[in-house]
């Protein structure tokens, strides 16, 4: 018999061994989960057919958003991600930015924004697939199209040609960035999400000006990325010779006409643009959803099997990252998700009912080898999809998929409604419209037939900023805006040399020789001995003296003896500047700036910046005088930018008070600090009341602004029907280009938040505010003649069943944003309403309980749905007309009513 001692010891022995087996097997478990988590999906081989990829063995119609990276903080990524799937996404699509992950040639960068990793791993954990471009060329819009600007500097370099300093430095990089993506087990066949690889970019747009040393550079340039072993197929985009084994895709607004180079390969769209960028002094674009949802489906109807859009998010260039010439910081795209992360609605909603529709047509588009073509009218047509087997690879019964047969039905004539004749039953198709009929019976979507609500996006006044260094004084209120009246502090740019590396050379030195692109600023400095002769030919004659450059670009500013004489803004533009001088010696300064560098076109490397050509005085008494050749002095930079001011721990300017009544000033550095608003919608500077200039929070670079204006002429009604273009639909007329930029959240903290202005050419900081951006009123319209929702179809066992969605009930959904609630409705009516969003009007018909109905239906939630029928509003208001219901409903946090005192509209469509 054991004593109480030893029984003691014994039950402790037994405690602690089963302490160690479980501590054990549950070490052992998390490694194996861990392991697991690793695999976003069971490994599977991406090849493909004539028709579609196959993944995993599986012809798969694919919808991908396009996202790029830096263009948000790795804060927003995940709800970027998100966004993108609940709109039907199966794919996220990047490019690979070069000069972002190598600033300096061997010294790289995958932190931060820049942490392309995290953000694949971000869409593989979401369950999507990943399109990686990784070019190395990317254009998008982004400084230099992406190189870094030391590949120019390499002896004896020439881009993109037959080069081989230029393909050793591109393998080398493409390389580094497949190996990554290795490492980190990304790829399909390692249970990664990356499906799919790009070389190269729009190539072809600019082969024929390389000659045979182009033709010569796709074949090396396809050789060397199937060399790499990635394991996944390789895309080339607008790149009709593109070798057999790589899969040449289109580029454009519409490719449901685009055929690759062989039949063995797959009709993909690598980039759908779904809007356009925007140039400083230009007016906005947007493309309109009825025509990007008509393209889209034009695209699948006529054979189309993965789609990109470019882009489903667009973001922001922060810092000096837009490309150029003289393209603005927002990238917002006009896409479905906007620059600050919310959905832009009807877009987002429209393409989202689009995507539904089309995966219920996926199984027939699989089976299918090729649609029969059936002529409906002079412009209506059909394309029809079947198949006499059960498609693999999709996890659904014979009887939820009793038919594989889809159809496409297309009107596109550009004005007139059509009725057409389909397996005999009779169905109107509304001007350049798609309709689908995943059954090849019911509608259950038009392209032209938008029932997602509107979002008005509004900005709130938040309060002015106010100056740690000097004591904020009452709160006061001018023009309806909540105010601070307080200080701000100043310093002033020197417009001279400062540094002790300036230099001085002979002749005149192209811009991006000297900066390396570290600034946008190289000021020149010479000096011009004016003698008494010449004052006095001057005033005898009537003679001006000009100094004439043959060329500069993007922004050359004038000194001189230390006062702007005038300003060039241009790509390549001639200068004729009229000057005048003291006698003796007057010193003349030539700023030079960059606003982004050519990110397009062929021989980037060529291009540079700032003065080309000629340049020289004339009307002198003896003869025009040639600076070309003269001695000048070079500074990069301004002082601020390289002692750091906008820095939390710079101690080395001199800051002074700000008056109210100070006039703008040239060159001035601004300083202030402010709490960021409550809650979390997105943040925004509303730069309206200053110039030019760059601005940082807390030591971020928020990019730069300008409040240049756009013409006030080209903005007329936009009608979604035919062809668009860049130059269609163009909106903000008359206005400055961009006034808001964006401050991600996670770059404040709550209170003290440093903002430093660099102002080139005159503002009032006293006018800078922070704003809210929010979508604070939602609208929609729906009618008796619109579809069921698609997730009711999707839910329903409706195809093949005769009649089943016609006696279904178009419904009208409206949802707030999260964190929000639908606090009031301001206007619905169910009959003859007109107008449209912020503009509703009663019409001759109207059922009285509208505006009650739908307000018990749907104040005080988040989202509400209400059914588009006569029983809903106690019985026909008018009978014999097609009813529609309107709707405008105000949004408010759950937790805040005071919103709408003192807010402004913005317009999102």
């Amino acid at each position: 018999m054991m004593s109480n001692s030893n029984i003691r010891n014994f039950s402790f022995f037994i405690w602690l061994c089963v302490f160690i087996t479980v501590t054990v097997t549950v070490t052992k478990a998390e490694k194996n989960e861990k392991k697991k988590e690793d695999l976003y999906f069971k490994p599977f081989n991406v090849t493909y057919d004539h028709r579609a990829l196959l993944i995993d063995g599986h012809r798969r119609f694919l919808i991908s958003a396009g996202i790029h990276y830096p263009r948000a903080t790795p804060e927003m990524w995940p709800d970027l991600i998100a966004k993108s799937k609940e709109g039907g996404a199966d794919v996220i699509e990047t490019y690979v930015f070069w000069n972002g992950h190598e600033p300096l040639r061997g010294q790289y960068n995958f932190e931060g924004r820049y942490d392309i990793v995290k953000f694949a791993k971000l869409v593989g954990s979401s369950g999507l697939y990943f399109f990686l471009r990784i070019g190395p060329y990317a254009c998008a819009e982004w400084n230099f199209g992406g190189f870094p600007v030391w590949l120019r500097d390499i002896p004896g370099i020439e881009f993109r040609t037959d080069n081989a300093p230029f393909k050793e430095e591109m393998k080398r990089f493409v390389s580094k960035v497949v190996n990554l993506m290795r490492e980190e087990k990304l790829f399909s066949w390692q249970g990664g999400p990356i499906i799919l690889l790009q070389i190269e970019n729009e190539y072809g747009n600019i082969e024929s000006s390389y000659g045979n040393g182009g033709k010569q550079y796709v074949k090396w340039a396809a050789r060397m990325a199937l060399s790499l072993g990635a394991g996944v197929p390789w895309v080339m985009c607008r790149q009709q010779d593109a070798p057999s084994d790589i899969i040449d895709t289109c580029n454009a607004y519409y490719c449901d006409g685009f055929k690759p180079n062989s039949n063995h390969k797959p009709i993909i769209w690598t980039e759908n643009w779904d809007g356009w960028y925007a140039d400083w002094g230009e007016r906005l674009p947007h493309r309109p959803v009825e025509d990007l949802a008509f393209a889209v489906a034009r695209f699948f109807q006529r054979g189309g099997s993965f789609v990109n859009y470019y882009m489903f998010f667009g973001g922001t260039n922060f810092g000096r990252t837009a490309g150029g010439p003289l393209q603005i910081t927002s990238y917002d795209y006009d896409a479905p998700i906007d620059e600050y992360g919310q959905l832009s609605e009807p877009k987002w909603g429209h393409l989202k009912d689009l995507h539904a529709a089309l995966k219920l047509c996926e199984p027939a588009l699989v089976a299918a080898d090729s649609p029969k073509y059936i002529k409906l009218g002079p412009k209506q047509e059909a394309h029809v999809y079947y198949a006499s087997v059960h498609p693999e690879g999709f996890n659904l019964s014979l009887s939820e998929y009793p038919s594989t047969c889809s159809a496409f039905l297309a009107n596109i004539d550009e004005r007139k409604t059509a009725n057409v004749t389909f397996h005999g039953q009779t169905y109107t198709i509304p001007p350049w419209s798609v309709s689908i009929l995943p059954d090849c019976r019911n509608t259950v979507f038009n392209t032209a037939k938008v029932g997602a609500q509107t979002s008005v996006k509004l900005v709130e006044f938040d309060l002015l900023l106010a100056s740690k260094v000097l004591p904020a004084q009452q709160l006061a209120r001018h023009n309806g805006i909540s105010q601070i009246s307080k200080s701000w502090v100043t310093t002033k740019e020197p417009i001279n040399i400062w540094s002790k590396n300036s230099f001085t050379a002979l002749g005149i030195w192209e811009h991006l020789n000297v900066t390396k692109d570290l600034s946008d600023y190289l000021w020149y400095s010479t000096r011009i001995f004016v003698s008494d002769d010449d004052i006095l030919f001057w005033k005898e004659n009537g003679v001006t003296p000009k100094l004439t450059i043959d060329g500069v670009r993007d922004i050359l500013r004038v000194f001189v003896n230390g006062e702007l004489i005038g300003n060039v803004v241009g790509k390549w533009v001639k200068v004729i500047q009229p000057v005048q001088f003291l006698p003796g010696y007057n010193e003349l300064i030539l700023l030079s700036q960059t606003v982004g560098l050519q990110n397009y076109g062929a021989f980037l490397e060529k291009d540079g910046g700032g003065i080309r050509g000629p340049i020289k005085l004339t009307g002198f008494q003896n003869g025009d005088i040639d600076l070309s050749k003269s001695s000048w002095t070079y500074q990069v930079g301004l002082q601020g930018e390289f002692l750091k001011f906008y820095s939390e721990e710079n101690d080395k300017a001199e800051w002074v008070e700000l008056t109210p009544d100070a006039l703008p000033s040239i060159f001035t550095w601004y300083k202030a600090y402010f709490d960021a608003p409550g809650g979390t919608d997105p943040v925004a500077l509303d730069m309206e009341s200053m110039g030019k200039g760059q601005a940082w929070v807390n030591g971020h670079h928020i990019g730069r602004y300008w409040t240049r204006v756009s013409p006030k002429n080209g903005c007329e009604v936009c009608d979604y029907r035919g062809s668009y273009g860049s130059e269609k639909c163009l909106t903000n007329c008359g206005k400055p280009t961009q006034t808001l930029y964006h401050v991600p959240r996670s770059w404040l903290r709550a209170s003290d938040n440093l903002l430093v202005i660099l102002e080139e050419t005159g503002g009032n900081p006293f006018r800078i505010s922070v704003k809210l951006h929010s979508a604070r009123a939602i609208c929609a319209q729906v009618s008796e003649s619109h579809y069921p929702p698609l997730q009711n179809t999707m839910n329903a066992d409706f195809i093949g069943q005769e009649g089943s969605v016609n006696s279904m009930t178009p419904e009208m959904h409206l949802r707030c944003q999260d964190g929000q609630i639908i606090s009031s409705i301001t206007f619905a009516s169910f009959g003859s309403p007109g107008g449209s969003c912020q503009n509703f009007s009663r019409g001759n018909c109207h059922a009285p309980r509208s505006m009650s109905i739908v307000s018990k239906e749907c104040q005080g939630k988040r989202s509400c749905s209400i059914k588009i029928s006569n029983n809903v509003f106690g019985g026909d208001p008018c009978q014999g007309v097609v009813k529609t219901l309107s709707v405008e409903a105000r949004c408010t946090s759950s937790s805040s009513d005071y919103f709408f005192q003192n807010s402004e509209a913005v317009s999102s469509f």
